[in-house]
């Protein structure tokens, strides 16, 4: 399987503090790659670079053998990567169609978001800030559905969401994958995105703490965790 984003000897922070110290990472093509670590690991920082947020301090970032250093957000994502993020990214204030009508763009078909997300269907006029959590989760991955990117990053879909919700997320990310769509899934609990993950990246306090398939995690314990992968107890500390 080939590399499509390669990450080498990573360093990036705010002001004085440095989050990051030397990340090396390989993102294979087609692959879903799970960056897991509990609360403040470093993960939505290193998305943030990969997605050009945030400037690396040092090191290198190449996706399909470019160069990313100094490459505006827009120009990456008309190049097709897409961020997710923990907020969301949904237009609040207006509707629920107008906001699929913007992540479709010249693409008039939003089918595949309301096939995947049947309550969509249902809120089409309501404005987006006034739905459920999990619904807004749905709509900001519809998104990737209507675009489907060359590489998407999502910043823990699941946070706050009832394990229904979670499922039917993690669902499209599946399906995605499958489709040919290299996933980066950042994660702090474990269970779910082992399940789908083929590559998994540990971050401890800005640093890569394991790197493997997710089978070999099994048994462990993990910085910043408590209990081991595997036992149904490893949770964030």
């Amino acid at each position: 399987m080939s590399v499509e984003l390669e990450i080498r000897g990573l360093r990036a922070g705010y002001g004085a503090v440095e989050v990051l110290h030397a990340i090396d990472m390989d993102v294979a093509a087609g692959a879903l790659t799970a960056l897991l670590g509990p609360n403040g690991a470093g993960k939505t920082t290193l998305l943030s670079v990969i997605a050009g947020l945030l400037p690396a301090r040092s090191g290198e970032l190449r996706w399909a053998g470019v160069d990313l250093a100094g490459l505006a957000p827009d120009a990456l994502a008309r190049a097709g990567m897409l961020l997710v993020p923990e907020r969301r990214g949904i237009f609040t204030t207006m509707t629920v169609r107008d906001n699929l009508d913007v992540f479709a763009g010249h693409r008039a078909d939003v089918s595949a978001a309301l096939d995947a997300f049947p309550v969509l269907g249902r809120r089409l006029d309501q404005r987006a800030g006034s739905l459920s959590g999990g619904e807004q989760q749905m709509l900001a991955m519809s998104r990737a559905l209507l675009n489907r990117p060359r590489l998407l990053l999502l910043d823990e879909i699941s946070i706050g969401l009832a394990p229904r919700v979670t499922r039917q997320l993690f669902d499209v990310v599946r399906g995605l994958a499958e489709e040919g769509t290299t996933v980066v899934l950042v994660e702090q609990y474990l269970s779910d995105a082992l399940a789908l993950a083929d590559v998994v990246y540990v971050l401890s306090r800005g640093e890569i703490a394991f790197a493997g398939e997710p089978g070999e995690l099994r048994g462990r314990a993990l910085p910043g965790y408590v209990g081991r992968v595997g036992s149904g107890a490893a949770q964030p500390e």
